[in-house]
């Protein structure tokens, strides 16, 4: 039987509160400048729109990092504001570096998904909660720790009906962005994992 000495407990405690408390402040942080880019789209009658991805534009190429954090309106944002916080928390609880580093894979995986099959501007957090969907629950199936496994469990039995938001139906909606998000969070679980 292991002992931890009681000063060494109090240590990993608070460093897994610090990492808690940065986590929250950061996913906090990215959802209230999507509001407020948001609030100055409607100002501006859209003009931020321009910034999601227009398919197969080479110009356009760029705006993949952009069309993240745009929304097609106060609904679309409304609709997108709880998953992200929520699975955006859970996903950057493991460490900021790790959720930075799957975040810009799903971006890019989620974004190039899109240049390439969509038939419309798309925007929207959508490619990024499907990709930390897709993360959360790639993580329990390759890192094989309990408590990943728990969180993936948790994770499908809370949100595992979305996973419907990947078959094409409404034009509204962009299943492109929504399955190849989800892909690259899970081709960020596989590469991120520990080794």
């Amino acid at each position: 039987m292991s002992y931890t000495p009681d000063g060494q407990r109090s240590d990993e405690l608070a460093k897994h509160g610090v990492r808690a408390l940065s986590s929250l402040i950061l996913i906090i942080s990215v959802t209230a400048v999507m509001w407020v880019l948001e609030a100055f789209d409607y100002t501006t009658n859209g003009w931020l729109d321009r910034f999601g991805i227009q398919p197969r534009d080479v110009d356009d190429l760029p705006d993949i990092f952009t069309a993240p954090f745009m929304h097609a309106g106060f609904g679309h944002l409304m609709a997108n504001t709880l998953p992200f916080l929520i699975l955006g928390f859970i996903a950057a609880a493991r460490g900021i570096g790790k959720f930075l580093a799957a975040s810009l894979i799903i971006i890019v995986v989620g974004g190039l998904g899109v240049w390439f099959l969509s038939s419309a501007n798309t925007l929207g957090s959508s490619i990024l909660i499907f990709g930390f969907f897709g993360y959360l629950v790639g993580r329990g199936i390759f890192e094989r720790r309990l408590l990943d496994i728990g969180i993936a469990v948790a994770v499908v039995a809370v949100y595992g009906t979305m996973i419907f938001g990947v078959i094409p139906g409404d034009p509204g909606i962009s299943w492109q962005g929504h399955l190849f998000g989800l892909i690259g969070g899970v081709l960020a679980s596989w590469f991120l994992r520990r080794g």
